[in-house]
């Protein structure tokens, strides 16, 4: 009997060393990935201008990176807030931890203002802080790293224009073992898809664009936090507010009968211009009413021929019927 729980012991004994050093090796192996490049970005007024276009309408950096007011519908940023950082993800929208949009303003004390642009660069590229920590990819990088060299820039760019403000935001604090994995995530394995010359075609450009705005990172089911294989844009991802009540993302294959297959190319248009009018984001949601993550004011800015390249692309996907409950209020 002795014997036998000697061997149980060093069992043991072996198995936690194991253990302790595969997570010593995560710490200080990983992320793996390169050193931020040595780079100074162009500040010209029409490369901070295509920025400026980009995250704000496209890539929608500044609806995470800003305060958002939840009290109207879309929730949209609150002027004055804008790269201040602090919107929240926690375990009531699912997530696996508490992770914090940081504040991406000039400040040098809080935001950004002693990154180089390489470090902002690789930031927004491959997911990686100044201090070489990774990144949650709520912060969607995967998505970003497929931005043209010329179009990261002027993100870039733009971002160094914003005004400092002096806003401290909490570190993230992934939950075990979700602080180990989120290590290995980051990767320079992923080099852009979409060449610039290739980019003076609606279709290629509408993917482009639905691809740097990380728009199948919503509308594709996920489970386990990847993608759903045969689902891809077919909706019904699920986010959690706080008080319960549930939003899932539309379906928005050309299915006829649970996607978009019926909408016209005018009608597309005009679901995201409507946004521009001051009025439709104006009003002060009750108790109970529909509210959406979708930030519709910041696409609402985004240039018609951009619109119409996106629809042409979305219609050349497969139909994919998925009938999507798209809010379910909470529980009174």
């Amino acid at each position: 009997m002795k014997k036998a729980l000697k061997i149980v012991g060093y069992v043991v004994v072996v198995a936690m060393v194991a253990i302790a050093a595969g997570i010593i090796y995560l710490q200080y192996a990983f992320p793996n990935v390169d050193a931020a490049p040595n780079i100074s970005v162009d500040r010209t007024a029409a490369q901070i201008e295509r920025g400026r276009y980009l995250a704000n309408h496209v890539a929608v950096c500044i609806d995470c990176h800003s305060t958002r007011d939840f009290s109207r519908l879309a929730a949209p940023p609150v002027p004055g807030t804008f790269g201040k950082g602090g919107d929240r993800f926690d375990h009531s929208l699912g997530f696996p931890g508490t992770f914090y949009a940081k504040n991406i303003t000039s400040d040098k004390e809080t935001g950004i203002g002693t990154w180089t642009d390489g470090e902002v660069y690789r930031a927004i590229t491959r997911g990686v802080s100044k201090d070489g920590e990774p990144l949650f990819p709520v912060m969607p990088y995967k998505s970003y790293s497929q931005l043209t060299t010329e179009d990261a820039y002027a993100i870039v760019a733009y971002i160094r224009t914003l005004a400092p403000i002096k806003h401290k935001v909490p570190e993230s604090d992934p939950d075990f073992p979700m602080n180990l994995i989120l290590r290995t995530m980051p990767s320079n394995d992923t080099p852009p898809a979409f060449d610039k010359t290739a980019l003076n075609d609606d279709l290629a450009y509408g993917k482009y664009l639905v691809t740097v705005g990380g728009c199948g990172d919503c509308h594709t089911p996920q489970d386990k936090g990847a993608p759903v294989a045969g689902k891809f844009m077919a909706g019904g991802m699920a986010f959690t507010f706080p008080n319960g009540a549930v939003l899932r993302s539309a379906n928005i294959t050309p299915d006829k009968g649970t996607g978009i297959g019926t909408w016209s190319e005018d009608a597309f248009v005009k679901r995201f211009k409507t946004y521009a009018d001051e009025k439709a984001t104006a009003k002060q949601l009750a108790p109970g009413d529909f509210q959406t993550l979708m930030p519709w004011k910041m696409y609402a800015g985004m240039k018609e021929e951009d619109l119409r390249a996106i629809y042409k692309y979305l219609m050349s996907l497969e139909p994919n019927r998925n009938k999507v409950t798209r809010f379910t209020p909470a529980k009174s």
